[in-house]
């Protein structure tokens, strides 16, 4: 009987997931609609007072992204005391839908990556998740990337999608 060899495990094939990136991050939404009258209406009075009545510890370690679910036109200082009363419990306060704050995190722990690890090597961003990646983290990380892999490819090792290949230069002999 042959031994199974495992040819992934001895290939020069480097798996980067990224789901791996986003374990033990916490993400809580805010939508500012229950702090207006009427859903549509910043009466100043009422939104500090209501700003001074949340419980902002429930955000503690987490990180917080505000939006609006309705059609209000909220100053910009409306953002500024949201900011002040968090600032003391979450990590950071983001502007906009959880997609837009989950894409910030994942950008922002990309960049602390040495990419230059990668030089020459086949990579293999990871396709399959239990989290929904969005695509512009993958176009991210495909940028830091591009200027050192070999060889990059989407999906799992055992059935993956070619996405680019460093093109070899070929030297001419000296005469």
């Amino acid at each position: 009987m042959s031994e199974i060899v495992n040819k992934v495990k001895l290939s020069k094939l480097q798996t980067i997931d990224l789901e791996k990136i986003a374990v033990g991050v916490h993400l809580f939404e805010l939508d500012l609609k229950d702090f207006l009258f009427h859903g549509l209406i910043l009466k100043e009075a009422d939104f500090r007072e209501k700003m001074e009545a949340h419980d902002w510890s429930q955000y503690k370690g987490g990180f917080l992204t505000v939006y609006c679910s309705t059609d209000a036109i909220l100053p910009k200082w409306a953002f500024m005391v949201i900011v002040q009363h968090a600032d003391e419990f979450a990590e950071d306060v983001f502007f906009g839908k959880k997609q837009m704050a989950i894409s910030e995190l994942f950008k922002r722990k990309l960049d602390t990556i040495d990419w230059q690890q990668y030089e020459g090597s086949y990579v293999l961003l990871k396709g399959c998740s239990k989290i929904d990646v969005p695509s512009e983290v993958y176009m991210y990380a495909t940028k830091k990337l591009l200027p050192y892999v070999g060889k990059l490819m989407y999906g799992e090792a055992c059935s993956n999608v070619p996405v680019y290949k460093k093109k070899r230069v070929k030297t001419v002999p000296a005469e």
